[in-house]
């Protein structure tokens, strides 16, 4: 399945992969600013235009008061094209917290349809990890944070970070997995059940895989 890439309105610094040929690109509202400073074509332009400020010529125009974000209806195209991994840059630094957090709901809205989501920002990766393990490699570096999801995420195991845990249980109630760290090893972050984000450096780029 080909990729999405989304470009919603927030801040991010560079690309964190290359836009491959048949990747399915999609400007949210503001993202448009992001893919014309770029010099993308996008494949569809969607939104309510708030964040712009004005409507671009052959968008979807949709109205403010709805139920999904625009970055909702960008992952809900993706999703319908046949795209299973949707990597969302602008979408963690923006001024709105609630949307931040919409973000990260999105992320767990993708896992349970059986696709992977990305969110890239300017000092952050956010990936999710449901009932799968994730590896990283030993040259990642920097602080790691694993957060509980919705129900409690049971039977995690992390290996090779700072801080180990085995067979243990995360909650969306208590904060165990914040700041953890690379520490040149080779790392995994294990679910047995439920969903979990993890939160890493934007520096290390793109280069874990699931297992």
């Amino acid at each position: 399945m080909a990729n999405c890439i989304i470009f919603c309105a927030a801040e991010f610094d560079t690309l964190a992969e290359p836009i491959a040929r048949g990747d399915y690109v999609i400007a949210a509202d503001g993202g448009f600013a992001h893919v014309q400073k770029l010099g993308l074509e996008p494949d569809c332009v969607l939104g309510d235009f708030d964040s712009l400020g004005y409507v671009p010529d052959h968008a979807k125009l949709f109205p403010v008061e709805k139920d999904d974000t625009d970055a909702m209806l960008a992952v809900r195209r993706g999703l319908d094209s046949g795209c299973g991994e949707l990597i969302l840059y602008g979408s963690l630094d923006g001024d709105r917290v609630d949307h931040t957090m919409a973000n990260f709901q999105l992320l767990c809205f993708l896992a349970d349809r059986g696709a992977r989501g990305t969110l890239v920002g300017l000092r952050n990766i956010v990936i999710t990890v449901k009932d799968e393990t994730v590896a990283f490699p030993a040259d990642f570096a920097g602080t790691v944070s694993v957060f509980c999801m919705g129900a409690p995420a049971r039977g995690v195991t992390i290996r090779g970070l700072k801080y180990e845990l085995i067979e243990g249980e995360l909650t969306s109630a208590y904060p165990l997995g914040v700041s953890n760290s690379f520490v040149g090893a080779e790392s995994r972050i294990a679910v047995e059940k439920g969903c979990v984000l993890v939160l890493f450096d934007t520096a290390n780029g793109m280069r874990w895989r699931y297992e």
